[in-house]
């Protein structure tokens, strides 16, 4: 039992499952912000241009059934929203890491030894001739 407790807390004290954590915090927090920001107003106004249109108030009753296809319409730009955020977050990190990956091979290119060098001017002395 105190090896499983031992695990446990190793497995808990890992940076991943920390990091983890702390993204499933954020991305509920971020979630939250973007349904007001889909319900309170993009919403709204997409309703307003279509003339007067309350989205969540959309229904299809089918015999005792009630489809709400105004509230699927929402999440779905909910989740288009989310998706572009993302793509956005990832692409910056991408182009980020591109950079940090082109600066790091160019410290690690090879120094020419003294004999390439001079073969090099060699030939450069030979092309400014012809």
């Amino acid at each position: 039992m105190k090896n499983m407790v031992k695990e446990f807390k190793e497995f808990i004290s890992k940076g991943n499952v920390i990091d983890l954590a702390v993204g499933v915090v954020i991305g509920s927090a971020f979630g939250a912000i973007v349904t007001s920001l889909v319900n309170d107003i993009i919403m709204p106004l997409v309703g307003l241009i279509l003339g007067g249109i309350n989205f969540s108030g959309l229904t299809i009753n089918v015999k005792d059934a009630t489809i709400c296809y105004g509230l699927f319409i929402q999440q779905v730009v909910n989740f288009l929203i989310v998706a572009f955020c993302i793509f956005m977050v990832i692409k910056f990190i991408n182009r980020f890491n591109r950079k940090k990956n082109k600066e790091e091979a160019k410290e690690e290119a090879p120094a020419k030894n003294e004999e390439v060098l001079l073969l090099e001017e060699i030939r450069d002395l030979l092309k400014k001739r012809k």
